[in-house]
């Protein structure tokens, strides 16, 4: 094994420079642990790793810090092995924390491809995969998706979903596929080559663990028959986690996604929804808002049929929605700086009222 297969190129060999002058070590992180992380060398050992208190305090927010897939420069010292620097991310794959949080939470870093699995049957939405597809846009990576459990469907009805997606998204590659029947593993290895990197997203028990089981050629990851009424697998990965695959490539494995919060900006989502844009631009009012406006080519569109109501109240929705979180970051870093600026005045009060104090002449 060598750095080269983990994923290691010129980019982050430039990143790493003063880490090497300093005697650090690379190493690209397998897991989190919670407190440690599993990090993996170029010669094939493993370390548990601590973050360092520095890398701590200097990080603003939790998606700062070393995440899976980072690459990172650790100081090794006997048993004791701590992470002293996290390298630039080449790309990021990121989503909105779940629940009422502001925060970006990392899924993968460093991913060459994403591929979203999901079927034709029950777990087949276009809203979220119109989400799906703005993430992976605004990552840097490869879109991918394998309309997989091709077997339990009719072949109209996988063709009729392979077609939805190649719509939404031209610069993907849209795959049907069966992981029962081998033809997800052969999709797959066309991708996984030495040294890229493929994250593996989706719903759970849409078969993403049988794929994983089939690529590490053994029963990696517990699984079991399909729930005849959902058509669901009933295992589900716990825990994200990169793997080197025997056949060459680098297999990110992720815990099913319940929800795809958004965690992007307006630039991302229109380069995503081109076509409304391109009729946004034909409006006669530059701030239409395609309403009551008269001249919106928008609202024209839609009583011509030429624009799905489906897919502009999806853009609506995300649309809102990342706007909503751009006022909450923005209310957030407020509150934070307010916060800052109270504590500073309370630390120059208590210097300045140490001082007089201590100038303060004794009593006679």
């Amino acid at each position: 094994m060598t750095l080269a297969d983990l994923g290691w190129n010129p980019f982050f060999e430039d990143a790493f420079a003063p880490h090497k002058k300093a005697g650090l070590v690379p190493a690209r992180l397998l897991r989190d642990n919670n407190l440690t992380c599993g990090a993996l060398l170029g010669d094939g050992d493993e370390f548990d790793a601590v973050i360092s208190g520095k890398l701590y305090h200097d990080a603003v927010t939790d998606a700062e810090l070393p995440a899976v897939g980072d690459w990172v420069a650790l100081d090794i010292k006997g048993d004791e092995c701590v992470i002293r620097a996290r390298l630039p991310r080449r790309t990021c794959l990121s989503r909105k924390a779940p629940g009422r949080s502001t925060e970006e939470q990392v899924i993968a870093a460093n991913v060459d491809v994403v591929t979203v699995v999901t079927d034709a049957g029950p777990d087949f939405s276009e809203r979220r995969m119109e989400r799906y597809f703005a993430i992976i846009g605004r990552s840097g990576a490869k879109a991918v998706v394998l309309v997989n459990k091709s077997d339990l469907f009719s072949a109209s009805e996988n063709k009729a979903a392979a077609n939805t997606l190649r719509a939404l998204a031209p610069d993907a590659d849209i795959h049907i596929t069966s992981a029962e029947q081998g033809r997800s593993l052969k999709v797959l290895r066309q991708y996984l080559k030495k040294g890229v990197t493929v994250a593996l997203i989706g719903s759970s028990g849409v078969g993403k663990s049988s794929i994983v089981n089939q690529l590490l050629g053994d029963e990696y990851q517990w699984t079991d028959e399909v729930n005849e009424v959902t058509g669901k697998g009933r295992h589900t990965t716990t825990a994200r986690e990169l793997m080197l695959l025997p056949t060459g490539g680098i297999l990110i494995d992720n815990p099913g996604i319940r929800e795809v919060h958004m965690w992007t900006d307006e630039t991302t989502l229109r380069n995503r929804f081109t076509d409304i844009a391109d009729l946004a631009a034909l409006c006669r009012f530059h701030d239409c808002k395609h309403g009551a406006d008269a001249g919106c080519a928008i609202r024209t569109a839609l009583s011509e049929g030429r624009l799905d109501p489906a897919r502009f109240d999806g853009f609506l929705k995300l649309d809102d929605e990342i706007e909503e979180l751009r006022r909450s970051r923005s209310k957030r870093r407020m509150t934070v700086e307010r916060i800052a600026r109270r504590e500073q005045r309370e630390r120059a009060k208590r210097f300045a009222d140490r001082r007089q104090h201590d100038y303060e002449p004794e009593p006679r």
